[in-house]
Formats: structure tokens, C-alpha cells, sequence
């Protein structure tokens, strides 16, 4: 059965990630739930499934209206979330009707309790706020040491996986990324992509892990030129590749 993904926009840089297939629909991080009721109405579907990846109000502020209006399962992190019917600490495997298996990766270092959800047989990884294309989350509730670990954990999943993550922050990090390695010309290629798309008022995801791979500096910190890279703006040394990561989100947070 074949499925379509969406990006609903919302906020002002949010994205709602949708999934249907015939009339079922499935539903990720529904901040705002008038996006979610509009795209549902506007194509008769029923409202199956609701993915939550962690707690910030961004990602569930539409959750109880929603359950207002439809009959889902709603699945997430225990993370003191109101409306879900059941609650995941990661490592599960879950059967969705129509959506098939769902892998659930426990992420934390934005929240304690962040969770990921991995689709293999769409190649879909709803991210939240983990892994952003070129980028990563900011560390609110967890460690470098556990966001470094989760993101290696991301990163161990086939290169043709479709990041799905929650924000449109690609342009400000494919900034950040070239200042860490200006002369990677893979950056410089995601650049003049990402312009086009948003220029032409489309998101910039989803986009593969295997193409993340090549300029995302936070899954880079094994490259020489970005551990040294993050050393000087540090004045720290760099001699692991989680101490790498833990500089380069430092530089991010002033940069």
C-alpha cells in the first residue's frame, strides 16, 4: 500500500509531519491543531495515529483538541504528557494498522525522555528535535555525552532514510556548517539546494541521512578538520570524538 508524507506547516517554523495511506492518516508532534483538522478535512481522512516526540508545547500543544474531534492511539515518551495512550521509554516496536512497524529510539539530551520514531519500510525517521538537517537539538534537559550517543545512534541507520525533523532550521545550519568546514563542498552543495527549495516556497526535508552524512557537522566529529576546527573555537582539546561534539554544540549555542 503506498503512502503519502506531507510537511504541515505551522508556527512559524514548525513542521507537523503527516502520513497517509487510502484514507487513514498518522500525525507527528501535532503543536497546532487547527493545521492538523484542516489538512484532515480538506482530504476526508481518519485521524489514526499520533507520534509525540517529547514534551515542549510546540510538539503537543494540539494533542487534547485533536482527541477532542478523533478516536487515535497516541504514542510517547513518559514525559508527563497529557492525552497519550500509551507511553514508550524507547526500544519498542510497535505495529501501527496501515502505517506497518514503528522502531521507537530513546534520544535524550534535548529532554530526558525524547524519543524518535523510525518507519523501515517507509525509510521515514521522525526526528523531532534531536537531528535537524545539518544541525542538532539544543541541550535543555540531557548532556552532551547523551546527545552525542543518541545522534550515534541516528546516525547508524541506513543511508537512504528520509530525515524527517521538526523545524526549518536548514539555511541558519548550513551556515554554522560552513563556518566549521568552509571548504567542504558538500555544504556549499546543500546551500545552493536548500536556497532553491526556499525559494520556491519548499521545505528543505525530508533529506537522507546518507547526504546528511557528508556535511552535518555534528555527525561528522570522527573528521579531523572538524575536531580541530572546534578545539580553537573551544580553546579546548578535542581529543574524543564526543568531546568533538560537546565544543561544536558549545560554538552552535554563541554562534
Amino acid at each position: 500500500m503506498s503512502h503519502e508524507l506531507i510537511a504541515l506547516p505551522a508556527f512559524s517554523d514548525n513542521y507537523i509531519w503527516a502520513l497517509c495511506s487510502g484514507d487513514h492518516a498518522l500525525v507527528v508532534d501535532p503543536g497546532d491543531p487547527a493545521v492538523v483538522d484542516h489538512w484532515i478535512s480538506q482530504n476526508r481522512l481518519q485521524l489514526d495515529v499520533i507520534l509525540i516526540t517529547h514534551h515542549h508545547t510546540d510538539h503537543t500543544g494540539g494533542l487534547l483538541p485533536l482527541l477532542n474531534r478523533h478516536k487515535a492511539q497516541v504514542f510517547g515518551p513518559d514525559e508527563n504528557i497529557q492525552g497519550l495512550t500509551h507511553v514508550l521509554s524507547g526500544g519498542e516496536t510497535l505495529k501501527v494498522g496501515a502505517f506497518g512497524s514503528v522502531t521507537v529510539l530513546p534520544v535524550p539530551g534535548h529532554t530526558l525522555g525524547h524519543i524518535a520514531y523510525y518507519l523501515p519500510e517507509q525509510e521515514l525517521l521522525f526526528a523531532g528535535d534531536t537531528l535537524f538537517s545539518a544541525g542538532c537539538g539544543r541541550l535543555f534537559e540531557g548532556t552532551a555525552a547523551q546527545m552525542y550517543a543518541s545522534l550515534q545512534s541516528l546516525a547508524a541507520l541506513p543511508d537512504s532514510t528520509r530525515l524527517c525533523c521538526a523545524h526549518e532550521y536548514t539555511a541558519s545550519n548550513l551556515r554554522f556548517a560552513a563556518s566549521v568546514e568552509p571548504g567542504n563542498p558538500a555544504v556549499t552543495r546543500r546551500q545552493h539546494e536548500v536556497e532553491a527549495l526556499r525559494a520556491a516556497g519548499k521545505p528543505s526535508l525530508p533529506v537522507t541521512l546518507g547526504l546528511e552524512r557528508g556535511y552535518n557537522p555534528f555527525l561528522r566529529c570522527h573528521i579531523p578538520a572538524v575536531a580541530q576546527a572546534a578545539s580553537l573555537q573551544g580553546n579546548t582539546p578535542t581529543d574524543t570524538t564526543e568531546s568533538t561534539f560537546a565544543a561544536l554544540r558549545a560554538w552552535k549555542d554563541r554562534f
